[in-house]
């Protein structure tokens, strides 16, 4: 078989969009002379890595939207393409690459692990459900208020900030244009927030799974509460609503989903991308002990 040279190179937003798009639906049928043939995505951000110096942040890279076209595969495109993006990691001083496939995707784990050398790192779910006609009925002694962005922010970084893979960030997910808010489930004769910082006894916080003996009621209705919203909102029609959690989180159950379309261990992967003996002794910890119940899923990557 004769391979031609290929060329790699940064995407360019006004002419490759609609191409990438084509290749996103079509990748099985690429067939045109001088298409792309294969495409990578990836983005940097802080988190919280318990461990890592200092005050337990680390750079790390997320690689994601791997695609080769089905007659272009096994040239060696989707090695390269990784290549490039772990030397871009390395050049923005990226202290660890990670990734997420399905345990069934062979082809994508032999690439990773095989070749690249990713570890095996945590096992989150993706739990789905589908949006009914109905609307959902929660007790009516619970009450879901909406937070302000400042609200939620502080609750995330006082309750969250030490979890795995908690982003620095949180600020700018909150404010992302695809966010449709922050809600508390509480119960009515609780105290609400107060100017202090004061929380109830038992609350729940959407993508926050807190403390408090009745915590998973209120996070079961605050599911509902998403589910009837999404039922609500004509114009976008939405079908299935998609939560992914630490592996043993043990709020699961707690969350409303079929199984049958759902994933019970999501992959993830990692890599040290430094020498330095601080990191690799990091690396080593994050891969050897047991994974927490909690893990911060960024909805940007998801």
């Amino acid at each position: 078989m004769e391979f031609h040279k290929f060329r790699i190179r940064s995407y360019e937003g006004q002419s490759d969009r609609a191409q990438v798009e084509n290749l996103e639906r079509k990748c099985e049928v690429a067939e045109l002379d001088n298409e792309l043939v294969g495409v990578i995505q990836g983005s940097i951000k802080v988190v919280t890595v318990q461990g890592h110096p200092p005050k337990d942040l680390a750079k790390v890279g997320y690689v994601l939207g791997l695609r080769v076209s089905q007659n272009h595969r096994r040239k060696g495109i989707g090695s390269s393409l990784v290549t490039t993006l772990e030397e871009w990691f390395i050049s923005n001083d990226v202290d660890y690459a990670y990734m997420a496939t399905e345990k069934e995707n062979h082809a994508s784990t032999n690439l990773f692990i095989n070749k690249f050398h990713y570890t095996k790192f945590r096992t989150p779910s993706i739990l789905v459900n589908p949006v009914n006609h109905h609307s959902f009925k929660f007790s009516s002694n619970i009450e879901i208020s909406r937070l302000k962005i400042e609200q939620a922010e502080s609750l995330y970084r006082r309750f969250m900030g030490s979890t795995e893979f908690f982003p620095n960030d949180i600020g700018n997910i909150l404010k992302n244009k695809l966010s449709l808010g922050t809600w508390m489930a509480y119960y009515k004769d609780d105290i609400n927030i107060g100017p202090n910082g004061q929380i109830p006894k038992s609350w729940a916080m959407l993508s926050v799974w807190n403390s408090g003996p009745f915590s998973g009621k209120l996070v079961r209705a605050l599911c509902q509460f998403v589910h009837n919203m999404a039922k609500e909102n004509k114009d976008e029609k939405v079908k299935i609503i998609v939560t992914e959690v630490g592996g043993r989180d043990e709020l699961n159950h707690h969350i409303p989903h079929w199984k049958l379309l759902s994933c019970p261990e999501d992959l993830w992967c990692i890599k040290a991308l430094k020498n330095e003996g601080l990191s690799i002794n990091t690396f080593h910890e994050l891969t050897k002990t047991s994974p927490t119940r909690a893990l911060f899923v960024d909805p940007r990557e998801v």
